[in-house]
């Protein structure tokens, strides 16, 4: 009982020794460097007056700030972007800010005190207490930037720091062209703010102190950079007994105080400790810990594959019984490899030792001003899993993702596909008339190479501990230079990482062999759902899809109401609309009925974003390991109200696209292949099922249901298995109004493991049996099942028509507007003639006064009360 009370002692010393590390994220002034009449020295003593300054938003951007003053109007909507001064034609001058924050601190013995920028943009002079920090101005983007404070720290222990921001030096001609006039990229920032086809320039460029300011405290060592490494070898299977899995720790420490420091470098996982006396010099140094076997490991698996468990780790350095610093991080233990698969000419890619078909979703950053936040990459990231992807691809023209993006990924299993700072755009891949400079000097961009590098450097090792991170890119369509491109292969990731796949650029033959001709991606416009069942496109598409307008609600938040005019097939859209990239429907609106206004088209829309998504995961699935090894859409995300490319607006909003590739990305799926009517089955899984019961049924306009056939059957793990087709049965139904498919998929306790319900066009190629369908009158009820979940019961009569496709949304009973977001378990979903649906959403906390709101196609719209 001694050694154990002695013991908590000691853990209680220990911890009353940790490190401090705290954000400056409010109390932030600034003004432009034009009212700004002194110098870095003066403004940063505490004496300096700072009345009349703005409250600052940091971490953001100039723009940001502006905004949240009030002095320029939303971006995001109409046409309130052009009412905003472009700084390439007002100059820089006029996004240039001071920016000052005061804090208490104070070092006593041996304190160090660090303060540490996560990102500015772009150039920065930083000073502290009147006198300057940085020796160096602070150049570029994508870089973290630390300072050992400890001598500046005022003797009072109230401090003033003050910094001067510098927009990019080559803000770019926003001509039109993708990325402007290309000179966006001469420097190490983000392309896409000169703007592309998917949204309107970033009038400031993203120019601001952009990330997190940190101030943090250690006891004479600093701990930074760890780095861990885990190895699974062998084909594992989740939730089993597992054999041992190898972890290998490394960390960087610092030692500023000029004088050698002994103690004991130790970290903790599942329970283990493992411990390295050392001794620090005077300097900076790279240590690594002995490899620890750790028995029956719980492993991390993307979604739909496994769980994703992850450990937590501390690591810290002792001496004289006095914890110097600490570091925790959280990790998972998983294997990524990669096998080519000769068959597809494709890249396989492999977790602990088991091949997964790749379902992903290119992600451009969460907001086009950098505002970000936990809870909304926690959202974006979940409905990625909601649509039952398994991948992100970060694009090349935008960042490096935060750590706070990646712990989202690793909570819910998305593997991540992380581009570096290049586009084919604006890097010279092609001729392009709207760039300034000709492709020679373009390939050549950014113009300080040696900055990229070091850049380089610094954000893997920002990232390169998250599970999810799975593969690095040199480039969106384009390599880096070869100055920059062989150091990254041949150097930088061998002796930073060396456990991931890196590609040359995102549609590489190394990637995905591109037999076709042409790109190598794409196509980008909407496409006949059929096409993807029977066009061989590339085998491991790195961008495919594009459609994506939102419903009424969706564009009622960021159109005018005098602008909500339904564009018609071959008709330039209303002004708004085209700013904000709308892309034609084209032909696929008018089989449903010409639109009759802005919100009888944003409902048909909706039928084409569910029919294409759906089609375009089916057909890709249809051919898993045949002609493919995966595919990723382009784009499952928007950082601005454009109406293009997206599964869910801005706001977090769904639309249609979401359900329709939750549909057709279903971990265990049915199916219908449009080109023969051919009943098929996928299973992603890693274990073979059985006793399957395969049903088809079809039900007419009126709803009356014509059984066609079930069987017993199996499928192999991870394999696409066909059963029975239906073109006889449909011919024989004479298709005169158009039907409906149902088909099910259920286990021996005839619980259904997959539903599909398809609606097929008449013989004429259009939807005139939908458009005179009757009303059915759906009963629907809502009960709070716990803090923040509703279930949705909806329930169809025999005798009635199908009740197609009905959206549900909660909202505030009083005002009506939706509650975002909101994570639903299914939605555009139709209730059959006798059946009951129960729809689950969960909501996020602290939401009240709650209803939930239901219409569909020949569905009234009705609030219902939840009980």
């Amino acid at each position: 009982m001694k050694k154990i009370f002695l013991f908590c002692v000691l853990l209680l010393n220990l911890k009353a020794f940790s490190q401090q590390r705290y954000e400056l994220n409010s109390g932030w002034l600034c003004v432009n460097v034009k009212d700004a009449s002194a110098s870095g020295s003066q403004i940063s003593t505490l004496g300096f007056n700072t009345s009349g300054w703005m409250p600052a938003t940091v971490p953001g951007t100039v723009l940001t700030t502006l905004l949240n003053n009030k002095k320029v109007p939303d971006p995001f909507y109409g046409m309130n972007n052009e009412k905003i001064a472009d700084i390439y034609n007002v100059g820089k001058e006029h996004y240039t800010y001071w920016f000052v924050k005061d804090f208490n601190e104070s070092a006593a013995g041996n304190d160090q005190v660090w303060l540490q920028f996560r990102g500015i943009n772009y150039k920065a002079e930083i000073f502290l207490n009147g006198k300057k920090v940085n020796q160096k101005t602070h150049e570029g983007m994508h870089l973290r930037a630390k300072y050992n404070i400890t001598k500046l720290l005022s003797s009072t222990g109230k401090n003033r720091l003050a910094v001067i921001v510098y927009p990019p030096d080559f803000p770019g001609n926003p001509n039109g062209g993708q990325g402007g006039d290309g000179t966006i990229a001469k420097g190490l920032t983000t392309q896409y703010t000169a703007g592309w086809d998917w949204i309107q320039p970033t009038r400031d460029r993203n120019t601001g102190i952009w990330d997190k300011v940190t101030i943090e405290k250690t006891k004479g060592i600093n701990i930074q950079n760890p780095h861990v490494v885990t190895l699974v070898p062998g084909k594992r299977l989740p939730g089993v007994k597992q054999a041992p899995a190898t972890i290998k720790v490394s960390v960087e420490v610092e030692n500023p105080t000029g004088k050698a420091i002994s103690g004991i470098l130790q970290y903790e996982i599942a329970g283990k400790l493992v411990k390295k006396n050392v001794t620090v010099s005077a300097a900076s140094s790279e240590i690594k810990f002995p490899d620890l076997t750790l028995e029956n490991p719980r492993l991390w698996w993307p979604s739909g594959y496994g769980k994703q468990d992850l450990y937590p780790v501390n690591i810290r350095f002792i001496s004289a019984n006095q914890v110097l610093d600490q570091e925790n991080l959280t990790v998972g233990i998983r294997q990524i490899d990669n096998i080519w698969n000769e068959h597809t000419k494709s890249m396989g890619a492999y977790v602990n030792g088991q091949k997964i078909f790749i379902k992903g979703g290119n992600w451009i950053i969460s907001d086009a001003m950098l505002r970000f936040s936990d809870a909304r990459y926690d959202a974006e990231v979940r409905y990625h899993k909601d649509m039952n992807l398994n991948l992100i691809r970060i694009w090349g023209g935008a960042i490096l993702e935060r750590p706070e993006f990646y712990n989202a990924c690793d909570k819910y299993g998305l593997l991540v596909f992380q581009d570096f700072w290049f586009s084919g755009d604006c890097n010279g891949r092609w001729v392009d008339p709207l760039k300034k400079e000709d492709q020679w000097t373009r390939r050549n961009y950014p113009d300080n190479h040696p900055l990229v590098l070091t850049a380089i450097e610094d954000q893997v090792k920002m990232i390169r501990n998250h599970p999810s991170l799975a593969f690095w890119c040199g480039g969106n369509e384009i390599t880096p230079p070869e100055d920059i491109l062989n150091p990254i292969k041949n150097d930088i990731l061998p002796r930073l990482d060396g456990t991931r796949k890196f590609f040359d650029f995102s549609n590489s033959d190394e990637m995905s062999y591109n037999a076709i001709g042409g790109n190598g991606d794409g196509p980008y416009g909407i496409q006949d759902p059929i096409s993807f069942w029977a066009v061989k496109t590339f085998p491991y598409n790195s961008e495919v899809g594009s459609v994506g307008v939102g419903d009424y609600e969706s564009l009622e938040r960021f159109i005018p109401k005098e602008n909500m005019i339904a564009p018609q097939f071959k008709s330039k859209p209303d002004s708004v609309w085209d700013y904000h990239k709308y892309i034609g429907y084209d032909q696929y609106i008018n089989p449903y009925g010409k639109a009759k206004d802005a919100k009888d088209f944003a409902m048909k829309a909706q039928l084409v974003n569910y029919d294409q998504y759906r089609a375009l995961m089916e057909g890709f699935s249809n051919k898993m390991w045949d002609w493919y090894t995966g595919s990723i859409i382009w784009k499952t995300q928007n950082p601005w109200t454009a109406l293009r490319g997206q599964m869910y607006d801005y706001y977090l909003d769904p639309n249609a696209c979401l359900y329709g590739l939750r549909k057709g990305s279903e971990p265990l799926h049915i199916m219908m292949n449009p080109l023969d009517s051919m009943v098929t089955v996928v299973n992603n899984g890693l274990t073979d099922r059985n006793n399957l019961m395969v049903q088809a049924k079809v039900y007419d306009m009126a709803g009356k249901d014509y059984f066609y056939s079930q069987v017993f059957n199996s499928i192999g793990a991870s394999s696409v298995r066909r059963f029975f087709p239906l073109n006889d049965f449909l011919k024989k139904m004479d298709q005169k109004d158009g039907v409906f498919v149902s088909l099910k998929l259920l286990n021996e306790k005839q619980e259904v493991l997959s539903e599909n319900i398809y609606w097929l066009a008449d013989k004429n190629g259009s939807y005139k049996g939908l458009q005179e369908l009757k009303s059915a009158n759906l009963r629907v009820s809502a009960n709070r099942t716990s803090k923040n979940k509703i279930a949705i019961t909806l329930s169809n009569s025999i005798g009635n028509p199908v009740a197609f496709f009905n959206r549900i949304a909660l909202i505030n009973r009083e005002t009506g507007k939706r509650v975002l977001p909101a994570f639903y378990d299914d939605n555009y979903l139709s209730v059959l003639p006798g059946e009951t649906r129960v729809v689950t959403v969960e909501f996020p906390d602290g939401e009240s006064n709650l209803a939930v709101e239901v219409y569909g196609w020949n569905v009234e719209r009705q609030k219902i009360n939840i009980q």
